[in-house]
């Protein structure tokens, strides 16, 4: 592939590298937004993004108003996937538009919500997402995908929708047909998405060249771990994520891998992953520095 026109537009060159520290799941619960306050104070992440729908997405919004230079963005929700902490929709409760399970939530996977889902409704709830997030005081810097519940073809074009509405970066990997084929799409959506995402790039959208995620069943050694992923980047944009949270009675309760969750705090709180960042060479950047180049198309 051609190397990604991000690099060119903020200044940087073709080999360079770059990567979001990007943290996931903010406000799903009180020790999500904790830890995102921790790890912004102390330097070490970029961005991150709320799950409105969540009930403790308020308490998020209030931290960024109240620290108007974070970098947050809005985690399109359409899933709700724990046993018994469970949300809904902002947009409406009619069983009719697909978004809900049989006791009113959001479906717990993303093969659920894409059976049922109709894209109509999901266009609706991701606008509310977004906006109900503007309206509570955050800059929003982009919009991404909780659990990758949008990436269908039913549903990628409200996604889009819904972030550049607002002139927001929409959080899509750059790629060729192989490379959506490994991300476990089939082969003739895969190439309509590869011709897609070419498109998009073409009128301007900036877009990520690939996603690095630290593991959530796997608490022992993450700094080790994270070295490694981040060692191995490659040139281009990288969204790199976790979902840290603080070690809080609550996340017990609603996460099964609460431990990995914990170990992904402790270990971008280290000054260790701080100095093995300073001094790697690599380049971090936030969807911020992307949110210029969009609105400058």
């Amino acid at each position: 592939m051609q190397p990604n026109p991000v690099l060119k537009k903020l200044g940087y060159s073709d080999t360079d590298r770059l990567v979001i520290i990007h943290t996931d799941d903010i406000g799903m619960c009180f020790a999500s937004v904790q830890a995102y306050a921790d790890l912004w104070e102390f330097g070490g992440i970029s961005s991150g993004a709320i799950m409105m729908p969540c009930p403790w997405a308020k308490a998020a919004a209030d931290y960024c108003k109240a620290h108007p230079s974070v970098d947050m963005g809005v985690h399109a929700t359409l899933t709700a996937e724990w046993q018994t902490y469970r949300w809904s929709p902002l947009s409406t409760r009619d069983p009719g538009s697909g978004l809900t399970d049989a006791d009113g939530f959001f479906w717990r996977s993303s093969e659920e919500a894409q059976a049922h889902g109709d894209p109509d409704a999901v266009l609706m709830e991701l606008q509310a997402q977004v906006q109900k997030a503007l309206a509570w005081g955050v800059d929003a810097t982009h919009v991404d995908t909780h659990m990758g519940a949008v990436a269908h073809p039913r549903f990628i074009g409200a996604y889009l929708q819904a972030a550049t509405q607002h002139r927001l970066p929409a959080m899509i990997p750059r790629g060729n047909a192989a490379v959506y084929t490994e991300m476990g799409l089939d082969a003739e959506t895969a190439a309509g998405f590869a011709a897609f995402t070419q498109q998009l790039e073409e009128q301007g959208m900036p877009l990520v060249d690939a996603l690095v995620s630290m593991p959530l069943d796997q608490p022992e050694g993450q700094i080790e771990i994270a070295k490694k992923l981040l060692g191995e980047i490659p040139a281009g944009v990288t969204h790199f994520l976790f979902h840290p949270s603080v070690d809080t009675p609550e996340l017990r309760d609603i996460c099964p891998d609460w431990p990995s969750r914990v170990a992904n705090y402790h270990t971008f709180m280290s000054k260790e992953i701080k100095d093995f960042l300073k001094n790697s060479g690599i380049v971090v950047i936030g969807y911020r520095d992307l949110r210029k180049i969009l609105r400058k198309e």
